[in-house]
C-alpha cells in the first residue's frame, strides 16, 4: 500500500518538459527559475426576487507565468516561429505564426522531506506574443516571461499532481515527464 504524504513544502520546481500536440515525447523545456499559476473562475448564481440565494464557482482555467531560460526548439514551437519558404537556419515570426498546442509537465521538489511531486498541464497554448529584452553590459542574462493558458482536457481538468512516495506503480513517474496523457491517470475499472 502506497504512503500517505501529510506535509510538503515546495521548495524548488525542475525538470520541465514539453510535449506538442502530434509528437510522440516531451523534450527538454529549459531552465525554469519561478512559476505562478492563477485559476480562472466561473460564477453561477441563483437568484430570488432580485436577491442572491445561492452561488458556486467552478474552475474555467489557469493562467500561468513562467520565468525562463527556454531551449531554443520548444521557444520557436511556441510561438510558431516557421522556417517554411525560407533558406535553410532561417526563422520568421509574424501574422502567419500560430503557436502549438502542448502539454507541460515538472517537478517541485520538497528538500525538508526529500520528496517530489509530479506535476502537468495536460492542454496548453500560449497566452502572449513573441517578446525580445536584451540588454548589454548586464552581469545576468534575463529570464524570459511566459503567460501560457492551462484549459481543461477531455476530462474538465486543467491540472494534475502526484507525490512520487503515494504512486502504487512507480514506473508512472517517467512515463508523466515524457509522455503525459490524461488517459495515463486515469484509474482502469476492476472487471
Amino acid at each position: 500500500m502506497p504512503t500517505t504524504i501529510e506535509e510538503f513544502d515546495a521548495i524548488r520546481i525542475t525538470n520541465f518538459n514539453i510535449k506538442f500536440k502530434g509528437e510522440q515525447t516531451a523534450q527538454s523545456f529549459g531552465c525554469v527559475g519561478q512559476l505562478e499559476g492563477e485559476t480562472e473562475m466561473i460564477t453561477i448564481v441563483k437568484k430570488c426576487e432580485g436577491v442572491e440565494t445561492k452561488s458556486k464557482s467552478k474552475p474555467q482555467k489557469m493562467i500561468l507565468t513562467l520565468n525562463s531560460h527556454v531551449k531554443v526548439a520548444p521557444l520557436r514551437s511556441i510561438f510558431g516561429l516557421s522556417n517554411e519558404g525560407l533558406k535553410p537556419g532561417v526563422y520568421s515570426y509574424g501574422s502567419n505564426s500560430k503557436s502549438k498546442d502542448f502539454v507541460l509537465t515538472a517537478d517541485v521538489i520538497d528538500e525538508f522531506e526529500d520528496l517530489t511531486k509530479l506535476i502537468a498541464f495536460p492542454n496548453c497554448t500560449s497566452s502572449t506574443g513573441l517578446t525580445l529584452s536584451i540588454e548589454n553590459g548586464a552581469d545576468e542574462v534575463a529570464e524570459l516571461e511566459l503567460e501560457f493558458t492551462a484549459m481543461v482536457d477531455d476530462n474538465k481538468n486543467c491540472y494534475y499532481e502526484a507525490l512520487i512516495d503515494e504512486l502504487e506503480d512507480q514506473s508512472l513517474a517517467e512515463t508523466w515527464r515524457t509522455n503525459f496523457t490524461s488517459d495515463l491517470v486515469k484509474a482502469i475499472p476492476a472487471p
